[in-house]
């Protein structure tokens, strides 16, 4: 299957960016090389660093940017571009851009294991190494299950999710993702699977999560990334669901945060400065054209912020 990916908000993101000819970047989520393209397309003595941990993506990113002698791509999670970025000859970059969405070919290809629509091994690991979905669910405990279920996927149903999950496999090792998509179904209530959307989305999003480790590594991916820009450097982040925009939000805020005295004192003695502050206050979703061009944009929202001066 081709590995192919509608880049989300694409004119919006490399806007934002504010491309240098000559500048460094770093596209931490590479995937189907559709931002990094539009990214190289501008350099003339400048570089782009391309990372992805899909050995899959991998491949495709070598054959299309094979004719780009500025584009270097590195295998790894975007959570270690420190140190890529380093082995690479980058010591700092005008720009940054973090992708966090789940690829269409990653989504669509049966055997990868993401999706409740296709029947496929139960698997989701980006990199296909480590802890598998199967290993999850056949393994863990029903209070663990129901804690991964409600916290990763915001299920209100966790806990007679979690039940199934352990009774069913107490017959038979659940294989399969269609097989798991089914448990779910069964395990809630009549009046939640009449509603829109498939009943084992937030189970599916909850798994994704935990089996990739996807919320600790962004937290570190995100400092990771800051701590590359230079000053006036622009860190782009576009993330599909509540969890990643609350974190990215989060630490946004934290480092467009001054003095944190209390409003009663007279005079700052914090000494704190901001050391970013927002392109985006609110953020860019995408437009009615790209939702309906491309509906997994739905519930993209792009956030940027520009780095104010060296780290110390």
């Amino acid at each position: 299957m081709e590995f192919s990916h509608t880049p989300v908000l694409l004119h919006e993101t490399i806007e934002s960016l504010n491309i240098k000819a000559n500048g460094t970047y770093i596209d931490g989520t590479a995937g189907g090389g559709g931002h990094s393209h539009a990214i190289a397309e501008k350099l003339s003595s400048g570089r782009l660093l391309a990372i992805d941990q899909d050995p899959d993506a991998i491949k495709v990113l070598h054959e299309r940017f094979n004719s780009f002698p500025c584009v270097t791509i590195c295998q790894c999670n975007f959570s270690d571009m420190k140190k890529a970025a380093e082995q690479n000859g980058i010591s700092s970059a005008d720009g940054v851009l973090l992708d966090l969405g789940v690829s269409s070919y990653q989504f669509d290809n049966p055997e990868r294991g993401f999706s409740y629509r296709h029947d496929a091994p139960l698997d989701m690991r980006m990199s296909r190494h480590g802890v598998s979905a199967r290993d999850i669910v056949n393994k863990l405990s029903y209070e663990e299950l129901s804690d991964i279920i409600f916290r990763y996927g915001e299920e209100r149903n966790a806990r007679s999710i979690a039940r199934g999950i352990v009774r069913a496999r107490e017959k038979a090792p659940i294989e399969t993702t269609l097989q798991l998509a089914e448990i779910v179904k069964r395990s809630i209530p009549a009046k939640f699977r009449r509603k829109p959307g498939h009943p084992a989305r937030k189970t599916f999003q909850a798994l994704r999560i935990k089996v990739n480790g996807e919320l600790d590594r962004l937290s570190e991916g995100l400092d990771a990334a800051f701590s590359l820009l230079k000053p006036e450097g622009r860190l782009a982040v576009i993330s599909f669901q509540s969890l990643e925009d609350r974190i990215v939000k989060q630490r946004m805020v934290k480092w467009c945060q001054g003095c944190i005295c209390p409003p009663d004192f007279p005079v700052c003695v914090c000494g704190r400065k901001p050391k970013a502050k927002l392109l985006l206050r609110k953020g860019i979703s995408p437009t009615e054209e790209e939702i309906k061009e491309n509906p997994r944009s739905r519930s993209a929202r792009l956030r940027v912020c520009i780095k104010l001066y060296e780290d110390q």
